[in-house]
């Protein structure tokens, strides 16, 4: 599992217009290349009357699926403008689509690459981009008597929660990094006087929104 990376934060689209032609992006995340493929192929059923729709995805940690498709427009005129747009924004599983009406007047290759180019930038900025951080949960245990100082002093910290049980005891469920493991625990035990019990948890990615 990578210790960071950047993708889309979920569905977007955006459109724009070129010299009478219509261009409009569709953006999501696609885990696998079924997904993308599933995704790609909803927005063919619904533009189906389009003159293009032109596609492009990265998908798995090292990009190791890559797939551009200028569905009928000039060779390297949009998939691969498209694809690279996805790879210079550093993000990983992520599919685009972009459909185009065709407006009577030719754009030309460069035309066409700036066109497309532009279309998903602004689909990416629809959608949103996400930073993904793995983090180790752990799992604070106290007694009630505890709970308005532990979670005021999360709160104020640099530990995101994840989770409050109110059960027999409280449970609080934390995000903290890898390296910033011990300090944590030291730093609780410290703030509860010893009375607390702590079990470190799964990994989990935190994602925040970010501008790239």
């Amino acid at each position: 599992m990578l210790p960071m990376y950047y993708t889309v934060k979920g569905y977007g689209e955006a459109e724009i217009v070129m010299e009478k032609s219509r261009f409009i992006c569709y953006v999501n995340r696609a885990t696998t290349e079924e997904e993308a493929i599933q995704f790609i192929q909803t927005i063919k059923k619904r533009h189906w009357d389009a003159t293009h729709n032109c596609s492009a995805y990265l998908i798995g940690e090292h990009d190791h699926i890559q797939k551009a498709n200028d569905d009928g427009e000039p060779s390297g005129t949009a998939g691969v403008p498209m694809l690279d747009v996805l790879k210079k924004k550093g993000l990983k599983d992520t599919v685009a689509v972009v459909t185009r009406y065709f407006g009577g007047i030719k754009l030309g290759a460069g035309g066409l690459v700036r066109a497309y180019s532009k279309a998903v930038s602004e689909g990416l900025k629809a959608a949103g981009i996400v930073e993904r951080r793995l983090m180790r949960i752990m799992r604070l245990t106290i007694d009630y008597p505890w709970l308005g100082k532990v979670e005021n002093e999360l709160r104020a910290s640099i530990y995101p929660i994840k989770a409050i049980r109110y059960l027999e005891r409280v449970e609080i469920d934390v995000f903290v990094e890898e390296t910033a493991k011990q300090p944590f625990i030291d730093w609780i035990t410290d703030l509860t006087n010893g009375r607390v019990e702590i079990v470190e948890g799964m990994a989990e990615y935190l994602e925040n929104e970010v501008t790239l």
